[in-house]
């Protein structure tokens, strides 16, 4: 991607960042679970084949060398604690070049593959969900022990809290093995995650954490791999994987407004990172010349085991403007 593509696409987040100075000053920490979409490196620390430590990925970060990111540069929490002022990489806690720290100021727990549902983290071997909030409570009792129980109780309470998860539940299980379909429909299993997920925050919320955002589905069925696989639908999207992100999102935007209204002092929102996406899908021309080969080529996809980490060149960064204006906009 050229430097004038990668300027056009900052400039967005560079103007809500400056924005964010005056408005959002408490923010000590950035603390991260999820999937590939914000993984800082944890899967390369793990037995599993799904890794993104080879080239091409990593080519845009500094050296130019692939840090387990599955992405050309950095993620979104990366340029999120940039434009905080914190710093400009989330380390991944499993790595050993990092300590408490480097931690006390961000941290991911992020694992690649994995999703809501157990099954999802087992179908790669990768980290569960549960697991993540095992770690993030390993670290806080580090926390402790570095910087004191009070200022790491400040920390921990003032903290900014991502999550980004769900596309893989879908489809690297749903959709590709029988034994949730055999129990769910499509609809059930997306309560069945979201029950999931509000258990996972009332339990973050118990360890101290107030602010909170979640972010939703993309397209999921306009993503690289699903058209090349489409065969039937003539390399198009997907539209019954894009409805179910839809379905999806808009019962999470509904179990957000819930926790705000029954956790007091606990602010969440809900990074839907869809409409931007699709807006790219449908409109690339008023973006940049590079989105359109993201949009209408399958480029990215060279094994399946990759599981299309490469999808997030371009949709990292822009995944981070709507992340960072849901934020600062309330």
């Amino acid at each position: 991607m050229s430097r004038l593509t990668w300027l056009l696409l900052l400039t967005p987040i560079l103007q809500v960042a400056t924005y964010s100075e005056a408005k959002i000053i408490n923010i000590p920490a950035v603390i991260v679970f999820g999937d590939s979409s914000v993984d800082s490196g944890n899967n390369n620390l793990i037995d599993t084949v799904l890794k993104s430590n080879f080239r091409p990925y990593g080519r845009d970060f500094e050296g130019g060398r692939p840090t387990g990111r599955f992405c050309n540069g950095r993620v979104p929490p990366d340029f999120i604690a940039e434009a905080l002022g914190i710093k400009t990489a989330i380390p991944a806690y499993l790595d050993p070049a990092y300590g408490i720290q480097d931690f006390a100021t961000g941290v991911c727990f992020a694992s690649a593959g994995t999703g809501y549902d157990n099954a999802t983290a087992a179908v790669l071997n990768v980290i569960p969900l549960w697991k993540e909030l095992e770690f993030y409570k390993e670290y806080q009792a580090k926390l402790r022990a570095y910087v004191g129980v009070e200022k790491a109780n400040y920390i921990i309470g003032e903290a900014l809290y991502l999550m980004s998860l769900g596309t893989n539940d879908f489809l690297e299980n749903y959709y590709v093995f029988p034994t949730r379909r055999l129990h769910y429909t499509v609809s059930q299993y997306e309560d069945f995650l979201l029950g999931i997920a509000e258990n996972f925050v009332r339990e973050l919320y118990a360890l101290g954490a107030r602010k909170l955002s979640i972010t939703g589905l993309v397209p999921v069925g306009c993503l690289p791999l699903e058209r090349t696989t489409n065969i039937l639908g003539h390399h198009g999207c997907n539209q019954e994987y894009n409805n179910v992100a839809l379905s999806f999102n808009k019962k999470l935007d509904n179990l957000i407004s819930k926790l705000n209204r029954e956790l007091p002092r606990f602010t969440a929102l809900s990074a839907n990172a869809y409409s931007i996406i699709n807006d790219i899908i449908t409109r690339p021309s008023a973006y940049v010349a590079a989105a359109s080969s993201w949009s209408t080529r399958a480029s990215c996809v060279t094994a399946a085991t990759q599981l299309l980490g490469p999808r997030f060149l371009l949709s990292s960064v822009l995944v981070s403007v709507v992340w960072l204006s849901a934020l600062f906009s309330t």
